[in-house]
């Protein structure tokens, strides 16, 4: 196990513990504040790429991105406890089986092809199309306890969506030659006491690379609630 994956695993659980305390403190709101407070700490990183890269194209790409983060936390901040258990096990349940699976079967089936090579070269076949299924099946299997297919379907979609949503970060990154969304930032005492809540040093990323497929995700659920 390298020392990345250590940190990144201590992260997430300790987060997901957190999450889930918020999550049943107050009606859920400490974690919809908390939500709030990732997404405004990950719009200042996401300025701060301006340090490195100007330009109007890559203008556009923050401006989206700031709308990912912004609407996102709407819909974050308007479900109720038993909606966000689909975020919960559909974008990071993705994000996780598809780093385990990558780092277990990658290549063993579609060989040295790889889904994304100019945006993801790390990505491989088994790792996205077993982390999709592994999202689906999850919240799936809620929804079929709770028997709410036909309201709830739309979570179906938190596997795709979380998928894209890290693509568009990833892109949006390789536009800015930035390889961790604090590298930036991380330079500075304050950000580099504040970063640690999120595994510290560059190579593990920052509050942008924690949150992007969620807010990604979340937005675009808002969108397609809306014309349902």
């Amino acid at each position: 196990m390298d020392k990345n994956f250590k940190v990144r695993l201590t992260v997430g659980i300790s987060m997901f513990i957190v999450a889930l305390i918020a999550l049943y403190t107050f009606n859920g709101t400490p974690l919809k504040i908390i939500f709030g407070l990732f997404a405004l700490v990950s719009a200042v990183e996401l300025l701060s790429f301006f340090k490195k890269k100007h330009g109007y194209n890559r203008l556009i790409l923050v401006i989206v991105e700031l709308g990912f983060l912004f609407y996102g936390t709407l819909f974050v901040a308007q479900i109720d406890t038993s909606h966000f258990w689909y975020i919960i096990l559909g974008v990071p349940g993705y994000d996780v089986f598809a780093y385990l699976f990558g780092k277990a079967f990658g290549g063993k089936i579609f060989g040295k092809a790889r889904p994304f090579p100019k945006i993801s070269k790390n990505k491989t076949w088994e790792g996205t199309i077993l982390g999709i299924v592994m999202s689906l099946a999850m919240v799936s299997i809620l929804m079929a306890v709770r028997g709410t297919f036909s309201d709830d379907w739309i979570y179906l979609l938190c596997g795709p969506l979380a998928l894209a949503g890290d693509l568009f970060e990833s892109y949006l990154k390789r536009q800015f030659k930035v390889k961790d969304s604090n590298e930036i930032l991380i330079k500075y005492p304050f950000f580099e006491k504040l970063e640690l809540l999120v595994g510290g040093s560059e190579g593990h990323g920052g509050f942008l690379d924690r949150i992007d497929s969620t807010a990604f995700t979340s937005a675009m659920l808002l969108v397609i609630s809306l014309f349902i």
